[in-house]
């Protein structure tokens, strides 16, 4: 900003530090800084979202948005790390929120919840579900309000060791989650040959793999996409497989359920 070059550097200093802002990644400023947590994105496996940054947000703050065709609201919001949860409310601002004490002064927040998944001062696990996504508070539309802290000061996010971009509006940068997609998976076996494992649930989405005849497959999550018509049956829901890490239609899937029993949703 124009004005804050023509101010003495002190007195900016002042200024970002009453905004919360850093001049830099306080991760690569200060000395002796506790490592960070290895943090995931704080929705499900296999989901793709978009996000932004605005000025008027606290900290350095990214609102998260779903842009792979799924609904926002309501969908569960996760730990991007492990640690001890604590909820709040504030209904003139962040709404329903929950903090994650992760250790070593680093926290991270999850604003405009519209319910709560885990007891005040309960400990999660990474990729554990803590809210469900919501508007409440000061919000225009459900998201996910995410931060990270050291030592109560907002840093620049980082997901996966990799620090992510600040646009200032939606559909600019994107981002897969990993978080919870599991090592293992569930096992299931395919039918028919020529079946093709997408990119996402949609039939416009790139091939990634063709399974050439039944397969055994070991699927991470699920999610609806997608309706697949198939030997007179009709399908909208698609399985996340983990070896090639890309979805099928379940239609494709040797069980009798649309949605599959046991498998948690992407």
């Amino acid at each position: 900003m124009r004005l804050f070059r023509r101010l003495p550097a002190l007195v900016a200093a002042a200024l970002l530090a009453l905004a919360g802002l850093s001049a830099a990644p306080a991760q690569a400023r200060e000395a002796g800084v506790t490592a960070a947590p290895a943090f995931k994105a704080p929705y499900p496996c296999g989901q793709r979202w978009t996000y932004s940054h605005h000025s008027a947000e606290v900290r350095r703050a990214l609102d998260f948005v779903r842009s792979d065709g799924g609904a926002t609201a309501g969908t569960p919001v996760l730990a991007s790390a492990a640690g001890t949860a604590t909820r709040y409310s504030q209904p003139s601002g962040a709404g329903n929120y929950i903090a994650i004490d992760h250790g070593g002064g680093w926290k991270t927040y999850y604003f405009h919840l519209s319910a709560y998944s885990v007891a005040s001062g309960a400990s999660v696990a990474q990729g554990q579900q803590i809210g469900v996504t919501g508007s409440t508070g000061a919000s225009s539309g459900a998201h996910i309000h995410y931060e990270q802290l050291y030592n109560g000061v907002g840093q620049n996010i980082v997901i996966n060791g990799a620090a992510l971009s600040y646009p200032g509006s939606y559909n600019q940068a994107y981002l897969t989650s990993d978080n919870a997609c599991g090592g293992s998976g569930y096992p299931f076996s395919t039918w028919g040959s020529g079946v093709n494992v997408r990119v996402d649930a949609r039939v416009s989405a790139s091939v990634v793999a063709t399974l050439a005849g039944p397969t055994a497959v070991r699927v991470l999550c699920q999610k609806q996409g997608d309706t697949v018509n198939a030997e007179g049956y009709s399908n909208n829901w698609w399985s996340k497989l983990r070896d090639q890490n890309g979805f099928i239609s379940n239609i494709y899937i040797d069980h009798p359920d649309q949605k599959l029993p046991g498998v948690p949703l992407c």
